[in-house]
This record gives structure tokens, sequence and C-alpha cells, in this order.
């Protein structure tokens, strides 16, 4: 079974077909950048004919520390973030953390994101499967690939199929992430579309011990061996000078570098997906 998924008419998400990217900020820092960046992200994904998903948090509950910044809130957050969407015609994506902010956040954005650490909250995943909106559900680092499959029978049960399965690493050790390629295909296997994070599999998670570290100078060779398993899609945070992000800064592409990322991963996307199927039993 390969299930395909269709958001407003124009983006259809499948293993199969060629990638989309879920590409934004990984905080909205504030109003004039966000546009800033989503303006340019739908720049270049336009250029290079590629599928935008625009990804941005309003809150970054889950921060190390109670010093670092989380966002403009929900108010500010939803405002800026339809803002977007209607000046620039996206396809937009944020996070959720709390139940009590569902029922906002589905009136606004086209797909309601899952976080890792709560991907087995139960009453979390009823919520978010209630709005009947697309889900991308972000595999938690404690989790194995095949365990994903009792979120995904939650989500069904309550009546929501329309799911997306985003692998973000697995804890390796202390304040490290590692990703398992054949994990990938394990997910695959469950008949909905597959994404990789490839900004959070770089993290170091408390690797600055009050904040997180990352490996950004990896982002193109791991994107590429990733795109290679043949997925849905990446998932990719951007910033126009990472140094001074308020937020995982040491994940992000620098935002001049994304014309020239996109190439590059096309390029293999292309050539996998044009590769006859090869049965080995």
């Amino acid at each position: 079974m390969t299930f395909q998924i269709t958001i407003n008419n124009n983006i259809q998400i499948a293993n199969n077909r060629p990638m989309t990217i879920f590409c934004g900020l990984n905080v909205l820092e504030s109003k004039d950048l966000s546009f800033e960046v989503a303006e340019k992200i739908s720049f270049e994904c336009n250029k290079a004919g590629i599928s935008l998903v625009f990804k941005a948090s309003f809150d970054k509950a889950n921060r190390s520390s109670l010093q670092s910044f989380r966002g403009p809130g929900i108010n500010d957050g939803l405002r800026w973030l339809f803002d977007i969407k209607d000046k620039f015609q996206l396809t937009v994506m944020t996070d959720v953390h709390e139940s009590g902010q569902v029922s906002a956040c589905a009136e606004v954005v086209d797909i309601l994101q899952l976080p890792a650490f709560l991907s087995r909250q139960t009453d979390l995943v009823a919520s978010l499967a209630k709005t009947r909106r697309v889900i991308n559900i972000k595999k938690a680092q404690f989790l194995s690939p095949l365990e994903m499959k009792n979120i995904i029978d939650k989500f069904v049960q309550y009546g929501n199929d329309q799911i997306i399965l985003c692998e973000r690493g697995s804890c390796f050790g202390y304040q490290n992430l590692v990703v398992d390629m054949l994990g990938l295909g394990v997910m695959k296997e469950f008949g909905f579309p597959v994404i990789l994070d490839v900004s959070h599999s770089l993290q170091l998670p408390g690797g600055n011990i009050n904040s997180s570290g990352g490996r950004r100078e990896q982002i193109c060779e791991f994107s590429r061996a990733g795109v290679a398993v043949g997925l849905a899609g990446i998932f990719l945070e951007v910033h126009p000078n990472p140094d001074e992000a308020l937020c995982d800064g040491r994940c992000a592409l620098p935002l001049d570098k994304l014309g020239a990322f996109l190439d590059q991963v096309m390029k293999v996307d292309n050539l996998v997906k044009r590769l006859p199927p090869l049965e080995i039993k």
C-alpha cells in the first residue's frame, strides 16, 4: 500500500512521488524576519519546481533553559502564519504542545505537527485526529520505527488517516542522535508518507548544556543520503544568519544556500524515483 496525501488540491505527498520540502524557521522570531524567510523560500522552491510546506513554531515549549527564547506565542504566531499563508499562497504547518491549542491552530494551518516528545500522549493525539487535518507525526527519540505503528493505530481509531511519519533521530548515548536509514524503510512499509527531519536529526541535544548543539556542516551529505532511500520529502530549517538564530541555529541551513541545496537533493530524488523497482526476498 502506498498512501498519498493531497493538500489544497496542489501538493501531493507520497513516497513514490517527487519530494516535497517542509521548510522554514525553527521558531517565529519576528514578523519581519518570518516574512523575509517565507518570501525567499517560496522564490527558491518555485524556481526549482518543488512543492513547499512552510513550517514555523509559535512556541518552543520544550527549550532546555527557562532563559531560552520560546517564540511570540499562539495569538501573534497564528496571525503571522495566516498572513504568510495569504500573502505568499503557501501551505503552512506548525506544531502544537497542548490539546487546548489544537482548535485555534486547525483554523489557520494546513498541517498540524505532533512533537516528538509528545507523540505518545493519547489525549493530544485524539485532539489532533478529530480536526481531520493532515498530521505530521514526529517519531520520538526513544521510539523504534516499529513502535510508530501504535501511534498510527491511535490516529486511525480516532478517525484520521491523513498522517505523515517523520524521522528525527534516535538517542545514542548522551547528547547525541543517530538515524537508522533502514528504519526509514520500516516506516515506509506502513504505507504512509515518510519524511526525514534533517535539521533535528543533526541536533546534539543539550550539547551546550543549557541549549542544543548541532552539525549543520553535514546538512547536505546527510540530506542526500536520506533522499536516496526514496522518501516523500525532507524537513529542513533555515535562517538568514544561523549563528544569530534564537533557537537551534547550529542545525539550520543558511538561507542563501537553499537554492544550491535544493538542486543537489532534487537530483538525487529524481534519480532514485526513476529507477525500476528491484525486489529481493
